[in-house]
């Protein structure tokens, strides 16, 4: 791998970028008309206009991004997360380009993409996972009887959805018939598949996930992490590992995931997400997210691999340089997304000019940003500006060093959820794991705090 391509921007361009550009591989920066100016365009060896801001025509412009990464001379692509890492159609045509893809096989995309059929290849992997419809329900079936079979309250899901959308909740079986149409609807509409299944739902349930990471032979975890606290189910606040959580439950969630890794014949970073139910002690697979996370720095920063790296190494043909035993876990660490949004005003986006940005610092604390004083905020992507990342040896320390930080930081121009996230780092309730999947919600007046 000579020259890689990263066909994204904002925070994770500029984190690939700097990986890349330590490993001694030339970087090459795809920007829209509205990131000519970008951070990550800054940082990048050269840099490629792929077309106007709007991201259909540009950063989702699978012939603008593959003729750019012809001209440029790259021979491999990143795609980061979201826009086009998890499209198993654009990962063909990059293969076929001759061009090395950073990132699972196509059919890999696809099998983990469709969720009907990766919860059938979690219950072959022997991943838990809650009582549901034996995969999509049809026409001719009998919803009333699949339903009471699963049990109420549960949840109709989107077969091709994923990250929180094309999901319904129905609370009683008279709910149950319309909210599949009005599903099912939704569903054609947003994914180009009318499939949903069935699912038990858990409530106050915690959101855990696995790390795992592999080369096609040999596979390893890295370690679990909670991202409970979640608006619109929206991750906000992330830590790793998860407190709180029973050993038994931690080693089944963390030996399943790797096994249906290899069962997948999955090659580079992947990670297992299941819902965890506190009241039962029981946890259950929701679905595998075939790229890095937003997320990812928080595993980093208590096994000190560079996640990047690893998926680099493995995408260049490395054997995984990694046995289970060779990964240590050390400390813990939060992750809190700071996005231009309002929360005073039902955070909605908050583009403009940055004025200052003054980024917090001292020991074990990491700044995850795709802007700079200066930067222009545009309307047209998702609003996260970047993420601050503290560790220390314990949660306790980890809480009371995120309040210093949270506090310390300044940005002016533009609206922003970082008083959010000190308000929640904060709350008792946080401090002593009381909070849940729905818990910000939940709270009376919480979504008030700006900074």
């Amino acid at each position: 791998m000579q020259k890689l391509l990263i066909a994204n921007r904002g925070e994770i361009a500029v984190r690939i970028i700097r990986t890349a550009q330590e490993m001694g591989i030339q970087t090459v920066a795809v920007v829209s008309e509205a990131d000519t100016g970008s951070l990550a365009a800054t940082l990048a060896d050269e840099t490629v206009l792929v077309g106007p801001a709007p991201a259909q025509l540009s950063y989702l412009n699978h012939d603008a991004i593959l003729s750019a990464a012809k001209s440029s001379g790259a021979d491999a692509l990143h795609p980061g997360y979201g826009f086009l890492s998890e499209n198993a159609e654009f990962a063909r045509k990059v293969l076929d380009a001759g061009l090395t893809w950073v990132g699972p096989s196509p059919s890999a995309i696809e099998l983990m993409g469709d969720k009907s059929r990766a919860r059938a290849a979690a219950v072959a992997a022997g991943v838990p996972t809650l009582a549901g419809s034996d995969g999509p329900v049809r026409e001719s079936d009998d919803l009333d009887a699949i339903g009471a079979a699963v049990g109420f309250p549960l949840v109709v899901k989107a077969s091709a959805g994923g990250g929180g959308r094309g999901i319904r909740l129905v609370v009683t079986p008279e709910e149950l018939a319309q909210t599949v149409e009005v599903a099912q609807a939704e569903a054609l509409a947003a994914f180009n598949s009318a499939e949903v299944y069935f699912e038990r739902f858990v409530t106050l349930a915690r959101h855990v996930e696995v790390q795992v990471l592999g080369d096609g032979t040999n596979y390893v975890h890295l370690g679990d992490r909670d991202c409970s606290l979640q608006r619109r189910q929206q991750k906000v606040v992330e830590e790793a590992p998860a407190p709180a959580l029973p050993e038994h439950i931690r080693e089944r969630m963390l030996s399943s995931s790797v096994e249906l890794a290899r069962r997948a014949g999955y090659v580079g970073v992947g990670t297992v997400e299941f819902l965890y139910d506190p009241q039962r002690e029981e946890v259950a697979f929701i679905e595998m997210n075939t790229r890095l996370q937003v997320e990812h720095p928080i595993t980093e920063a208590i096994t000190g691999i560079d996640l990047v790296r690893q998926q680099l190494l493995i995408a260049a043909g490395e054997p995984l340089s990694l046995s289970q035993a060779d990964i240590q876990f050390r400390g813990h660490a939060f992750e809190f997304r700071i996005n231009a949004e309002d929360p005073g005003n039902n955070f909605m986006p908050s583009p403009g000019r940055i004025e200052a940005l003054n980024l917090s610092g001292g020991p074990g604390v990491r700044t995850d940003f795709g802007v700079a004083a200066g930067s222009v905020v545009a309307p047209f992507y998702d609003s996260l500006l970047g993420k601050l990342v503290v560790w220390a040896e314990t949660r306790e320390l980890a809480i009371d060093r995120a309040i210093r930080v949270l506090d310390e930081l300044e940005i002016t121009g533009v609206k922003t959820t970082a008083g959010l996230a000190r308000t929640l780092i904060g709350l008792e309730d946080v401090r002593r794991v009381a909070h849940h999947t729905k818990y910000i919600e939940s709270v009376p007046n919480l979504l008030g705090g700006t900074k």
